[in-house]
């Protein structure tokens, strides 16, 4: 072969020693393509008969629609009640669906399939912990952009698989009947802790009014010192109500929240307005009831527990209407997990992929060959390159004595 030079700017550029070289390779893998096919085929083969081995895996999956975080009734009705409505509705909770598949990873819901499907005995584990973890690695859950989640679960069995999966959504649903998971559950079992409060107080200052009725002979007092009564007690309640709101609202939010400041502010003014009230009425002895100049001296004990079942009346209906808000809240929230598609046996096993096995290793086996080719057709023209030089060494030690002898 006759080598090509070009001419550029000056310079000679040599073709030769390019071509040369990839004849010499293509020499190579000629020289080698028995050796290389062999390898390739067999590694194939043996690729084909260890994936054969393996046991089939199918993977369920299931596919949900989380419920988004809504505006609370209670919010709409703030004014109107001025009670805990809107407490909890201003402050940011956490993710929807990081929450869910937080719950959906915890060792409860791990531990009721593992009762509930035997699986200590399907991965034949040694312990609780072990099987937890084998479950863990048979579960994947994923948090989508389109804000659902993708629960996909793997198993020998495809009946079990998809058995599985759909166990999983169906212990999640449990585990929220009991924990308050959403916003309006949690006001829901917080007003039905304070009703409950509520409606003790009432029933116990309605229980002392009794007593002393029978104590005094007192039945009822005129209509206008009854009216001074109820209100001073509403503004108490609100007092109070506004109070326990703050308490409330701590849980969800900081002191910058503008509901927070809000309320505060509507907290003082009120509190204002007790003052005058207390003021105007007996020189603001602290006393709701009417001034001791106004009411004989037997009835101020009738006065002021009256007073009391005026006060948790109110503090009562309050939080009575705060809670049949929340429970209204909470039933439109009931279907918080939609299931778009439940997990059915999957037609196709999802592990081991053999064929996409087979191709790598035999890409692999034909990689490693060639890399074999090369080295080997390396050694060898090192070694023919030491002879040739040995050969040249004794010619020209030949000569030379030659020369000499001469």
């Amino acid at each position: 072969m006759s080598e090509k030079n070009t001419q550029t700017d000056g310079r000679v550029v040599d073709h030769g020693d390019d071509e040369i070289k990839l004849f010499d390779v293509l020499l190579v893998l000629l020289e080698n393509k028995g050796k290389i096919a062999a390898a390739t085929l067999l590694t194939a083969l043996l690729a084909a008969g260890a994936t054969a081995l393996l046991p089939d895996k199918f993977q369920a999956e299931v596919l949900l629609l989380p419920p988004k975080q809504a505006q609370n009734t209670s919010a709409l009705l703030m004014g109107q009640l001025s009670s805990l409505g809107g407490s909890v509705g201003g402050a940011l909770g956490p993710n929807p669906n990081d929450m869910y598949i937080g719950m959906l990873q915890s060792r409860t819901i791990a531990d009721a399939l593992i009762r509930r499907f035997d699986l200590a005995s399907d991965y034949r584990t040694k312990d609780a912990s072990e099987t937890r973890m084998e479950l863990a690695k048979a579960s994947t859950f994923i948090n989508e952009k389109s804000g659902m989640i993708t629960l996909q679960v793997l198993d020998k069995d495809k009946l079990q698989a998809a058995a599985l999966a759909n166990g999983y959504i169906e212990e999640l649903q449990k585990l929220v009947q009991v924990f308050a998971v959403t916003e309006a559950a949690q006001r829901r079992q917080f007003y039905e802790k304070q009703l409950a409060g509520a409606k003790r107080q009432l029933s116990d200052a309605e229980v002392a009014l009794k007593k002393v009725q029978q104590k005094t002979g007192l039945i009822q007092m005129n209509a206008q010192a009854e009216a001074l009564i109820q209100g001073a007690a509403a503004v108490q309640a609100q007092v109070a109500a506004h109070e326990i709101r703050l308490t409330a609202m701590k849980t969800f939010a900081t002191t910058l929240n503008p509901d927070y400041v809000r309320v505060q502010q509507e907290l003082i003014g009120l509190r204002a307005q007790l003052s005058n009230m207390e003021t105007g009425v007996n020189r603001g002895n602290g006393d709701l009831s009417i001034s001791a100049s106004k009411a004989p001296e037997d009835g101020l004990e009738y006065v002021r527990k009256l007073r009391d079942v005026k006060y948790y009346e109110t503090i009562f209906d309050l939080m009575a209407k705060q809670f049949e808000i929340a429970k209204i809240d909470e039933a439109k929230e009931s279907a918080f997990i939609q299931v778009l598609d439940p997990a059915i046996p999957p037609d196709n096993n999802a592990q081991p992929r053999r064929v996409r096995i087979v191709i790598i290793a035999a890409l692999m086996a034909a990689f490693f060959s060639m890399c074999w080719a090369f080295a080997s057709e390396a050694l060898k023209s090192a070694r023919r390159d030491i002879k040739k030089l040995d050969k040249m060494k004794l010619l020209k030690r030949s000569l030379l004595s030659k020369s000499m002898a001469e």
